[in-house]
C-alpha cells in the first residue's frame, strides 16, 4: 500500500536506524513538490541512483510562502502524490519553514537539490547554506542533479484557474514593467528610510476552544478550554511587518502603568526596533482577546481590556518630548486605534511638520462614537476602510471614486487610500485612481490584514515608488496576512521576494 511510504517524523526515526544498521545508503530530496512534474521525477531517478534508498521530504502546507493560494494542492495530496512513485522508498512531512529537523534525523548520505541550487547566491531564501552546513555536520554531501528543470509555479500560473481574470490583468500588468529582479533593486533603494511608527501597542490573544455544547442550566453555549496564543497587534504589528525591509525603525507606543507584557514584547523585536514606551495611568496595557472555535477557526466572543481616557497631562508632555524631532524622520506612520492616545492638537502636530505622515484611521465597536477624523489633516497618505469612509461622508450608494474625491479635498491629502476587503483598494492620486486586486484565495482571519496593507503601502509612498507597483505589492501583503491567523506570521521582505518570484512567472 502507499500509505506503508508515508511516515511521520517519530517513524522515520526508527526506519532510519534499521536502515542504517544494515548499511545502507541514503539519499534525500526535500521540497514542496505542489504540482508534480517531469523535472521532479527525473531528479527523484538522479538522487535514488546514487543510494540504496531514496527519501523525500515535503514541507506542510503552514509553511509554504508562495504567494496566495499556494500550495495549489495540500499536504495529503501532495504526500501520497510522491509516494506513488517507484524510485521513492519512504516520505515525511517537514513541520517548519526549513528541512534541518528532518536532515538531522536521517543524516543523508547526498542531500539532493535541482540544478537551480548549483549557486548558492541564488536561493532567494539563503537556507541551501543553512542546509548544506546541516548536511556536511552529519557526515553527508551535497550533490546538485543535472535534470532538466520546469517551474511548478510557471505550469500552474499558465494551466490553473489560481487567479480570476482581474486578478491575472493586474499581474501582467505589473509584468509588462518589473520582472523580480527590478523590483528587488527597487525595493533595495528603501533600505535607508528612518521611521517612527505612532500609536497603541495591543497584545492579540487567541483563545482556541473546543465547543462542547448548551449548558443545561443556562442558555449559553459551553466551551472547553484548549490553549492560548499571544500576538503583537496594533502598531507593533506594524513594526514587526517593517523589520526586514528597514533597520532604522522606532516605535512610539503606549503600554498600562505596570508595563504589562513589557517582557514579552522586548522578546519578540530582540532589539531590532528602538522602542519608547509612554506607560499610562490607571490602564491596562491593551489586550483583545478573542475566543476561537478550534475546529472552523471562527471567532465567537471578543473580550478586550483597555482604558480608552485621554493622557494626563504628565504622559501627554513625555509624548510630545518624544516628537520634538519629527523632521529627522523619512517616514512617520500614524497607527490611530482611538484608545486616547493622541489628541486632535498631537495629530495635527505630526501632520505638520512630519516630512512625510501616514495615518491609518480606524473606527471600531468602541471608538465610533468620538474617533474624529479631522484631526489628520494635511497628513501626506490617509487609509481608511470603504464603510468606514462611506459612514465618514454619510453616504452609503455614491460610487467610491466620487467620494473619495470629495475627502481628499475636504482632509487636504496627498494620497487617499480605501481599502475594500475581497474587492481590493483604490488609491486616489490628484485626480487619477490606481486599482489593486485583493490576492488572498483562502480567508482564514481578517484581522491584521488592514494594518498589513497600511504598512506597506506608507512605506512604498514615502519612497516614491511607483503607484500601481505600491498597490500590488501592498495588496500581496495583506492577502498574505489574511491566509494566516491574525498577526502569528509577519510579512517580510524574503516572504514578499518569495512570492514574487512565483506570482510572476
Amino acid at each position: 500500500m502507499l500509505n506503508n511510504k508515508i511516515l511521520t517524523e517519530t517513524e522515520l526515526k526508527v526506519k532510519v536506524l534499521e536502515l542504517k544498521k544494515k548499511n545502507k545508503l541514503i539519499s534525500h530530496c526535500h521540497g514542496v513538490f505542489d504540482l508534480l512534474h517531469l523535472g521532479h521525477i527525473k531528479h527523484f531517478e538522479e538522487a535514488k541512483s546514487l543510494s540504496d534508498i531514496l527519501i523525500v521530504s515535503l514541507t506542510a502546507d503552514a509553511f509554504i510562502n508562495k504567494g496566495p493560494g499556494r500550495p495549489y494542492f495540500n499536504q495529503k495530496s501532495r504526500l501520497h502524490a510522491v509516494s506513488a512513485l517507484q524510485d521513492v522508498d519512504y516520505v515525511c512531512l517537514s513541520e517548519n519553514t526549513t528541512p534541518i529537523k528532518v536532515i538531522n534525523i536521517i543524516k543523508p548520505n547526498f542531500y539532493c537539490k535541482g540544478p537551480d541550487y548549483k549557486f548558492f547566491k541564488n536561493d532567494i531564501t539563503n537556507n541551501i547554506k543553512i542546509e548544506n552546513r546541516a548536511v556536511k555536520k552529519n557526515g553527508g554531501k551535497l550533490f546538485i542533479s543535472k535534470s532538466e528543470t520546469f517551474s511548478s509555479s510557471n505550469l500552474i500560473n499558465q494551466n490553473f484557474n489560481l487567479y480570476s481574470d482581474t486578478q491575472k490583468k493586474n499581474i501582467d500588468n505589473i509584468k509588462k514593467f518589473y520582472n523580480l529582479e527590478k523590483i528587488k533593486k527597487e525595493m533595495k533603494k528603501l533600505k535607508k528610510l528612518k521611521i517612527l511608527i505612532i500609536g497603541e501597542m495591543i497584545i492579540d490573544e487567541y483563545n482556541f476552544c473546543h465547543a462542547v455544547g448548551k449548558s443545561n442550566k443556562d442558555p449559553i453555549l459551553v466551551y472547553k478550554d484548549l490553549y492560548v496564543e499571544k500576538y503583537i497587534g496594533g502598531a507593533g504589528a506594524i513594526a514587526k511587518n517593517l523589520m526586514s525591509f528597514s533597520n532604522k525603525i522606532e516605535l512610539l507606543t503606549l503600554l498600562g502603568k505596570n508595563g504589562d507584557y513589557e517582557k514579552f514584547i522586548r522578546k519578540e523585536f530582540n532589539n531590532k526596533v528602538k522602542l519608547k514606551f509612554i506607560y499610562k495611568k490607571n490602564s491596562p496595557t491593551i489586550v483583545k482577546r478573542r475566543i476561537i472555535d478550534k475546529l472552523s477557526n471562527n471567532k465567537t466572543l471578543g473580550i478586550y481590556k483597555y482604558n480608552d481616557e485621554k493622557l494626563e497631562n504628565e504622559n501627554q508632555s513625555k509624548l510630545l518630548l518624544h516628537l520634538k524631532n519629527l523632521k529627522k524622520y523619512d517616514l512617520v506612520i500614524v497607527s490611530d486605534f482611538g484608545h486616547g492616545f493622541l489628541d486632535n492638537d498631537t495629530a495635527k502636530k505630526i501632520c505638520k511638520i512630519s516630512k512625510f505622515s501616514s495615518v491609518n484611521f480606524q473606527l471600531n465597536s468602541i471608538n465610533k462614537v468620538g474617533h474624529d477624523l479631522n484631526k489628520y489633516i494635511n497628513a501626506s497618505s490617509l487609509v481608511i476602510n470603504e464603510s468606514e469612509m462611506r459612514s465618514e461622508m454619510r453616504n452609503q450608494n455614491s460610487k467610491i471614486e466620487t467620494l473619495m474625491i470629495k475627502l481628499k479635498k475636504r482632509i487636504k491629502v496627498k494620497f487617499l487610500i480605501v481599502t475594500r476587503g475581497t474587492k481590493g483598494a483604490v488609491l486616489c492620486y490628484k485626480k487619477s485612481f490606481f486599482y489593486s486586486d485583493a490576492f488572498a484565495l483562502k480567508a482564514v482571519d481578517k484581522v491584521g490584514a488592514g494594518d498589513t496593507f497600511f504598512t506597506i503601502i506608507s512605506y512604498m509612498l514615502a519612497g516614491k515608488k511607483d503607484l500601481d507597483l505600491s498597490m500590488f505589492i501592498s495588496s500581496l501583503a495583506a492577502a498574505f496576512n489574511v491566509e494566516n491567523i491574525g498577526n502569528s506570521k509577519s510579512f517580510t521582505e524574503p516572504i514578499l521576494i518569495k512570492t514574487l518570484n512565483h506570482i510572476l512567472k
